[in-house]
């Protein structure tokens, strides 16, 4: 079975990706600059942040090599959905214990899941390109 990406990805597609990577990342990294939190609480959902953002590309990576037949072990594949439910639990824990305003929390929460997509987005849009543009197309591997 063949899996051919014939289709190039839309400049719009590719536009929102990136403005949803970088209007999260942004968004969260400047409500921490402005914040009246501690350094350390800072460190803390910073830190979140790129556990998560890393996570999620590496799931994205893993589950789009298993489909185009490119071996992923099962340990990289359960670590990598492993860390992805663990930064968000890892979010939610620290937002449900802190003392900062309703809003505040709803923010963080809905900037760290638009990067979280972004990041996403963005991993399977640059992999397409490289697909598209190199003329390849990916297929399992046969049982020669």
């Amino acid at each position: 079975m063949s899996t051919t990406n014939t289709q190039k990805t839309s400049g719009a597609f590719i536009a929102a990706s990136w403005i949803a990577l970088g209007v999260g990342m942004a968004g969260f990294i400047i409500g921490l600059w402005r914040s009246e939190m501690l350094l350390s609480e800072k460190g803390y959902y910073f830190t979140v942040l790129m556990y998560g953002l890393f996570a999620a590309v590496s799931v994205q990576k893993s589950v789009r090599d298993r489909l185009e037949g490119i071996p992923v072990t099962a340990i990289y594949y359960g670590i990598s959905w492993f860390s992805t439910i663990l930064a968000i639990v890892l979010l939610v824990v620290g937002l449900w214990n802190a003392t900062l305003l309703p809003s505040e929390k709803g923010f963080y929460a809905f900037a760290f899941l638009l990067g979280i997509f972004g990041a996403i987005a963005v991993q399977k849009n640059t992999r397409d390109m490289q697909i598209f543009e190199s003329g390849s197309s990916f297929s399992k591997p046969s049982d020669q």
